[in-house]
């Protein structure tokens, strides 16, 4: 591929959680700012004050002071950014991908599967995470396992397959991790930011109650009322207990972002 000027790229960015973000905001950092993401009508992501799927409840929304609107077109989309601000739309078919014809598509959705993205939706193809085979399904796959590949770029094969196990913060790992012991809805009066002690309840399912397994400060939680499947992640307890931690992008989303532009910026001279 042919080097390119950044000047006028668009970035289109598949999922608006965590992770995704994460992508978003460096981005955004190293001035490239024609970027949309694309999400399903009711995203559930646990670390909400990092995640851009936010727009899609409150209409607007900033991560870590970089700033968000909720579009529903291309026309909208435009408006955003001459605004100053990322766009972030419902649309889980990426019918804006076809509609804007971005130079760069990354699939950010950690679905740990492929759902449908291809080489043909840009001239830059960039995957996240299992799921991709670089110079098959993407350009470009990005490790997204904690470890020494952390943010590793891959120009053949794929990442590292889904391990199950929550990455250790303070010597916990599981420990850490809030999750549904059984399905229905899942109802809080807890925020983020605030602190609890192990054994404290922080909710429950269909009255079954939830509770910490560690103390610390609750970094991320399901919004109240959202339907869950049993097993599912509802939220973490952090024990460093900084609550400044809950509104910031995340080491792992830093270095999963960095990965991003440097894979854009292989290609595109800036």
């Amino acid at each position: 591929m042919a080097e390119n000027s950044l000047r006028n790229v668009i970035v289109s960015i598949k999922g608006a959680g965590e992770m995704a973000s994460g992508v978003a905001w460096r981005l955004w950092q190293a001035n490239i700012r024609r970027i949309f993401l694309l999400e399903i009508p009711r995203p559930m992501a646990v670390r909400r004050r990092v995640s851009f799927c936010e727009t899609i409840y409150e209409g607007a929304f900033s991560v870590d002071g970089v700033p968000a609107v909720r579009v529903e077109n291309a026309s909208e989309t435009y408006r955003a950014w001459e605004q100053g601000k990322l766009a972030v739309a419902v649309d889980p078919h990426w019918t804006l991908i076809r509609q804007m014809q971005p130079q760069i598509v990354i699939d950010a959705i950690i679905a740990k599967m492929n759902l449908g993205t291809s080489l043909n939706e840009a001239p830059l193809v960039i995957g996240l995470g299992p799921g991709f085979q670089a110079g098959v399904d993407v350009h470009m796959v990005v490790e997204t396992n904690r470890g020494h590949n952390l943010g590793r770029i891959l120009l053949a094969g794929s990442a590292e397959a889904n391990t199950g196990v929550p990455g250790d913060i303070g010597g916990y790992a599981q420990e850490r991790v809030l999750r549904a012991p059984c399905s229905g809805v899942f109802t809080t009066g807890a925020e983020i930011g605030l602190s609890v002690r192990q054994g404290e309840r922080i909710g429950a399912v269909n009255g079954k109650p939830v509770a910490a397994g560690i103390a610390g400060v609750i970094r991320g939680l399901l919004r109240d009322g959202t339907a869950i499947e049993q097993g599912v992640k509802l939220g973490d307890i952090d024990p460093r207990s900084e609550v400044g931690y809950c509104s910031t992008v995340s080491d792992k989303a830093l270095a999963i972002g960095g990965a991003a532009l440097e894979a854009i910026l292989r290609v595109y001279n800036g």
